[in-house]
């Protein structure tokens, strides 16, 4: 199953190559923005995100966000996506 997950986009981090530094319940990933991108990068930033497998797939409102959020740690379906992400991001510190 495809499971995309809520992230805020906090900063662009490399530009020409179209990244962001996104922060997924505390975990902080850099992640592709170039399928959400519409107009100015920096626009983006503040923006929330479902990111999957490092790409922010679609824009969506913090309230979306929220309840999604919510909905995945009650279904508990999101705690092993968000330890493989905490892994991953360990090797980048």
């Amino acid at each position: 199953m495809c499971l995309g997950i809520p992230g805020q986009l906090v900063a662009i981090t490399d530009e020409p190559r179209m990244m962001a530094m996104a922060d997924v319940s505390g975990v902080k990933r850099e992640v592709s923005y170039a399928p959400v991108l519409t107009g100015d990068p920096a626009d983006l930033v503040g923006k929330w995100a479902l990111i999957h497998v490092g790409f922010a797939m679609a824009i969506i409102d913090e309230d979306e966000a929220a309840a999604t959020l919510e909905a995945l740690r009650d279904l508990g379906e999101a705690q092993e996506e968000l330890e493989n992400m905490a892994e991953g991001a360990k090797a980048f510190a």
